[in-house]
């Protein structure tokens, strides 16, 4: 018996070995496996079983099998298949983002073990003083002792005890201490729900999908505040009544607590939770309560796609349209969107794609009948839409004779009105740190960093001098410019820390917590600051976009965003997009419930069409101007993408290598296009130079892209480090920026 395993290297090739005699009946496809490999023992996974062997040369044995209740189901297996083939991306590092290298099925949780007194005579303990000292301790407790608190009254606990308990004296009680999922939501919140006629007439046409056994796309487009988690839980009630299992996808791991606590609510421990900042114990234990059918319900972030479910009845994307979806800082590069979208095709389910703020291609996909398209008009319970106010911050700078003010007069006089009725207000600025740039006021030098081509962000907290890229330091500032000795050092923008020391400053009595990336390392004290907050004991919550959507705070009556502008000039045909559905977004965090809700827009550029159109909240006509703008560039969704980025230590290397790729590719098929070479928006990164060829397939010639997928499989796959060890060479398919 043979097998071909993929290992979670750079290379597209898979490799061939035999199975000992003593495996055999063990051996199964997408199963985890060790073998020899360059003079090292890796893990590799099955992706074929043969009797036979189509390499010719010298064939070596597999060492053992690592975990073999750890597989990959068919229909999941054909998924990975897929994304490798469509992402252009080697077989075994598409396998080890399902099958994460510290994931084992033998994870077992501690035990812990509980001591209580048990009324038998104490006679028999004369001359035992540890003895006696422990069962006097246990004896005034009124409940169980754990044995490692014992440590403090004796030196050995546990023979102590076990001594005890061979003599009557106490009751001895074993507990697993199972991984406590309580940590990382909010805790459970039952609500009776009366859905409107609208969410009833969304609710039917869904529900007539779930028995028919077809692949059938939705486009929920929901204003914020209608009602949309409702129609979540009660669709995925119904899917449990016909034995099926989903899986809700959310963009941001903050907003996992309120979601999993709300579905947690309705259906108990069912419900289980998937994203990047789970503990390895966590992530074991919630991998076999997937694969035993235990967990019914994944809510994840992106790599939750992944996840092992039985019985997929249904996948729904919440906020569909935010690109934390798309996965481009390693390989495999894939948009969890896309990827869930060919899953649910694969299992023949339907599949919900849901948002105030569709992306462009949904929405495009709906006007194009691809997608069934259902609508939400009204906030649910007769919450009415905020009252919007645009700030011109040149006008105000103008009036009040201060160009570096931060919070507009308009900001702090609702932020004290709305601190007065006791209700709360959530800051969006869309910068962490104290100041992205540090500069000479004489001679313009910026403080830079080494590895980056990119300045250095002062900090207040940790080093102060940070780069948001490659996570390179400076422990101090320097006092004077390194270039022409000046004093006159200036710390210019505005990060989320500087807005905070205004904030605490100017309403002293007022609490407040940040939620940043800076803050947000761990998911525990991310879960504990959006409790604090929708639990009332917070008064502000300042963030930057992980703050501007899903979330869900009755007493959050005034939003304001603070440099609306930020991205909006960015040269990217995405930025607009980006922008509109941020400030969109984050301003339906507002007046969710009875209570009026107000935003304030802090704009430098109050007539530009994107601010105009996000603040009226007039998505209809936004959209229609921006899908005009695509179609006459031939950029999505009229075309595919495919963006080709170089990236190594010499830059005139690098120029002569991505000339010769020009070359080599410049004979394209009718209807592609081929954009460069130039140099990234940023040029270094890490140490290493990057440039890209970018090429735009028109859909009017290439509908399913499957003309540009054949022609990067079949000219770029294997050119690579083999021909140009010093460069890398980086394939993305519908790269979700060009930057």
């Amino acid at each position: 018996m043979y097998v071909e395993i993929a290992f979670p290297i750079s290379s597209y090739k898979i490799f061939s070995y035999k199975v000992p005699s003593k495996l055999r009946d063990q051996i199964k496809l997408g199963i985890r496996v060790s073998a020899p490999f360059n003079k090292r023992i890796i893990t590799g996974i099955v992706v074929n079983v043969s009797n036979s062997n189509k390499y010719k040369g010298k064939t070596y044995s597999i060492d053992d099998i690592i975990d073999d209740n750890i597989r990959l189901s068919n229909n999941l297996f054909l998924l990975l298949k897929w994304v490798s083939k469509y992402y252009v991306a080697p077989m075994g590092k598409v396998l080890q983002v399902a099958l994460p290298k510290n994931l084992t099925s033998s994870y077992k949780p501690k035990k812990i073990v509980e001591v209580s007194y048990r009324n038998n005579g104490d006679g028999v303990l004369k001359n035992s003083p540890a003895k006696i000292k422990a069962l006097n301790f246990i004896k005034q407790q009124k409940t169980p002792v754990l044995i490692n608190s014992l440590k403090e009254i004796v030196s050995n606990p546990s023979l102590v005890c076990k001594d005890l308990l061979k003599k009557g004296l106490i009751y001895w009680n074993e507990k697993i201490l199972e991984p406590d999922i309580n940590i990382y939501t909010v805790p459970p919140i039952k609500k009776n729900i009366n859905f409107t006629d609208e969410q009833n007439d969304v609710l039917k046409k869904l529900k007539k999908t779930l028995s028919l056994n077809k692949f059938a796309p939705f486009l929920l487009h929901g204003v914020t505040s209608s009602g949309k988690t409702e129609i979540y839980i009660d669709i995925v009630r119904d899917n449990l009544k016909k034995g099926k299992s989903a899986i809700i996808l959310l963009p941001e791991i903050v907003l996992t607590p309120q979601i999993a606590g709300r579905f947690r609510a309705e259906f108990g421990d069912t419900v289980g939770i998937w994203h990047s900042k789970l503990n390895n114990s966590m992530r074991s234990w919630t991998w076999n309560k997937i694969c035993s059918g235990h967990y019914k319900i994944i809510i994840g972030a992106r790599s939750a796609i992944f996840a092992p479910t039985k019985d997929l009845g249904i996948i729904i994307i919440d906020e569909e349209q935010e690109n934390s979806y798309k996965q481009d800082s390693s390989t495999p590069r894939y948009h969890a969107r896309d990827v869930a979208l060919m899953r649910a095709k694969i299992n023949k389910i339907p599949i919900l794609l849901s948002s105030a703020t569709p992306s462009i291609e949904s929405y495009f996909n709906h006007l194009r009948l691809k997608y069934s398209y259902l609508q939400l008009k009204n906030r649910f319970g007769g919450a009415k839409y905020p009252k919007v106010n645009i700030v011109d911050m040149s006008s105000e700078k103008d009036e009040t004779g201060r160009p570096g003010q931060i919070l507009s007069g308009m900001l702090l006089n609702k932020m004290e009105e709305t601190l007065n009725k006791k209700e709360q207000i959530i800051l969006m600025q869309n910068r962490r740190g104290f100041s992205p740039i540090i500069s000479c006021g004489d001679c313009g030098q910026l403080e830079m960093c080494k590895r980056c081509n990119v300045p250095l962000a002062y900090h207040r907290k940790g080093p102060p001098l940070k780069c948001h890229f490659c996570g390179f330091n400076l422990d101090r500032v320097s006092p004077n410019c390194k270039k022409c000795k000046s004093s006159n050092v200036l710390m210019l923008g505005t990060g989320t820390q500087k807005i905070e020391d205004i904030v605490r400053n100017t309403f002293p009595s007022s609490s407040l917590t940040r939620i940043d990336m800076d803050t947000s390392r761990s998911a525990v004290n991310l879960k504990n600051s959006i409790s604090e907050f929708a639990n009332g004991e917070i008064d502000i919550l300042l963030g930057t976009q992980m703050i501007a959507k899903g979330l869900d705070f009755e007493n959050a009556t005034l939003v304001g965003i603070i440099n609306a502008d930020t991205g909006l000039f960015l040269p990217d045909f995405r930025s607009g997009e980006r922008l509109f559905q941020l400030i969109y977004q984050t301003s339906g965090r507002s007046g969710r419930r009875k209570k009026p809700g107000e935003v304030i827009i802090q704009t430098y550029n109050p007539d530009n069409p994107v601010i105009k159109y996000a603040s009226s909240l007039d998505i209809g006509s936004y959209y229609k101007m921006i899908l005009e703008e695509r179609k006459s560039l031939n950029y999505p969704p009229y075309s595919w993408l495919a963006k080709i980025e170089f990236s190594g230590k010499d830059k005139n290397h690098l120029n002569k290598i991505i000339a010769k790729a020009y070359n080599y590719l410049n004979s394209p098929y009718k209807g592609l296009e081929i954009l460069g070479p130039v140099d990234c928006y940023y040029e270094k990164l890490r140490n290493k130079f990057r440039m890209q060829i970018v090429l735009k397939s028109y859909k009017s010639v290439d509908p399913n892209g499957d003309k540009l997928n054949k022609y990067i499989n079949e000219n770029l796959c294997n050119w690579n480090t083999m021909k140009y060890p010093n460069t890398k060479i980086s394939i993305d398919i519908n790269p979700a920026t060009l930057l």
